[in-house]
């Protein structure tokens, strides 16, 4: 009886097209709506690196003056100074660690076709690669000698090394950035990672931000006294100079730690206290703040990656969908309910309720069915249209298997909630009553 009653459905959609033409544009609206916002969301609160999320943490240490704090506030800022960077590397509390901080170097090509232009890299050490499962296309990470020697050596984006190198690999090759040379080691491969959880701080677009085109050792950085692209915070005037700056208490590089399992978390926390126990006997960290560690959901969480008015913007989508379906279900009242004749023949040849409430609901999913379509022809052009607003909603405005088959559930289920009350009434119709009035 499902199919016939399904083939009774489509061919219910040729009476009265207009009203059913407007029904079901009505329900894919608010699908539409619905879908697209939900996307959104979902794609800016998903796990960046599920494998691996609650092994990666974001120490904070507050390095701030005492002035103006109160007990109970947020951290000075949400990076280290170099100082605590590098007591931190050097700490080997964790398997892994990495300090990262953007930089934008000019880059020299040796093709003549190409002019000076300027890349936008970060300076990391050599464990970042492995521990955020960087894709290599071409070559490796450097040494670890290259590492804490601060070797010119470079890992490159696959945009800069095609822009440079088309599709042959350049790994052994050298490239002049800010006047000196540096040594291919290694290209990426394309690296999409939404949202950007390491590369929140310090880009123009956050976790949404494109890939990076550059790697270079943290130490080589700091040696070559490379620039720094991104936020610093200083609490006090520090003396000019290179080293005065690397020297004082101003924060500006980010760090992260990768333990061998969840379960270390606790050491961690434990060890990042009685470094900063210590700190304070040398007269440093007078706030006595509690010492932070985040994992990256927390993190994500903490930096607001997804914000109050994302999840407004849901609430206000699902709101409008809650419209579309008091509509909807006004609509279905009047297709069915010029249906009372052919209903009372019905039930006076046999036909039981329970038949015709299934047979108006099947005709109903039916209708959702076809407003899910449309539904989803819709999303699509909405998120193309946010897509074109910025970059950033480039990476977040496109859909994954998951939303397209929530969008046709959305529409099925939203469809049969508009429908229960209609078709009730329908069975409601008295046999007697309809044969008389013929």
């Amino acid at each position: 009886m499902f199919q016939y009653y399904f083939l009774l459905g489509l061919r219910s959609l040729r009476r009265n097209p207009a009203l059913t033409a407007l029904m079901v544009l009505t329900l894919a609206v608010g699908v539409a709506a619905s879908v697209a916002t939900l996307t959104i969301l979902h794609v800016m609160s998903g796990d960046p690196i599920p494998s691996k999320s609650e092994r990666l943490f974001v120490p904070l240490v507050d390095n701030g003056p005492v002035k103006g704090y109160k007990p109970g506030d947020e951290p000075n800022d949400n990076q280290l100074s170099y100082r605590d960077t590098l007591n931190l590397l050097n700490s080997k509390a964790a398997e892994r660690a990495t300090a990262i901080f953007g930089t934008g170097l000019a880059v020299e090509p040796a093709r003549k076709d190409i002019g000076v232009f300027t890349a936008r890299g970060l300076a990391v050490a050599g464990d970042y690669f492995n521990m955020f499962d960087a894709p290599f296309l071409h070559g490796q990470p450097w040494s670890p000698a290259d590492d804490k020697g601060g070797a010119n050596v470079v890992v490159l984006g696959r945009k800069l090394s095609e822009k440079l190198y088309g599709d042959t690999d350049p790994v052994g090759q050298r490239l002049t950035m800010a006047g000196q040379q540096y040594q291919i080691v290694g290209v990426l491969d394309n690296w999409k990672v939404v949202p950007r959880f390491h590369r929140i701080i310090g880009s123009s677009d956050g976790a949404f931000s494109d890939e990076d085109d550059m790697f270079v050792p943290f130490a080589t950085a700091i040696r070559n006294e490379m620039p720094r692209n991104g936020s610093t915070s200083c609490s006090d005037d520090i003396a000019p100079g290179y080293q005065a700056f690397l020297d004082s208490e101003c924060t500006w590089i980010q760090f992260w730690f990768e333990t061998r399992s969840a379960g270390e978390r606790a050491n961690l926390q434990s060890y990042l206290d009685s470094y900063a126990a210590e700190q304070r006997k040398l007269g440093r960290l007078p706030r006595n703040a509690p010492n932070k560690l985040y994992d990256v959901r927390e993190w994500l969480d903490f930096m607001k990656v997804v914000g109050n008015d994302s999840k407004l913007s849901a609430w206000l989508a699902f709101g409008f969908l809650v419209l579309c379906l008091v509509n909807t279900i006004g609509l279905l009242l009047a297709k069915f309910s010029v249906r009372a004749a052919e209903v009372g023949i019905r039930r006076a040849l046999g036909a039981s309720r329970r038949e015709i409430f299934h047979q108006f609901l099947i005709e109903t999913t039916v209708v959702g069915l076809v407003g899910g379509a449309l539904g989803l022809l819709l999303a699509f052009g909405a998120l193309a249209l946010i897509a074109m607003q910025s970059k950033a909603l480039t990476v977040v405005a496109h859909m994954d298997w998951i939303m397209l088959l929530t969008t046709f559930a959305m529409a099925v289920l939203s469809a049969v909630l508009a429908g229960l009350l209609p078709t009730w009434r329908a069975c409601q119709v008295t046999p007697a009553l309809q044969l008389k009035s013929q």
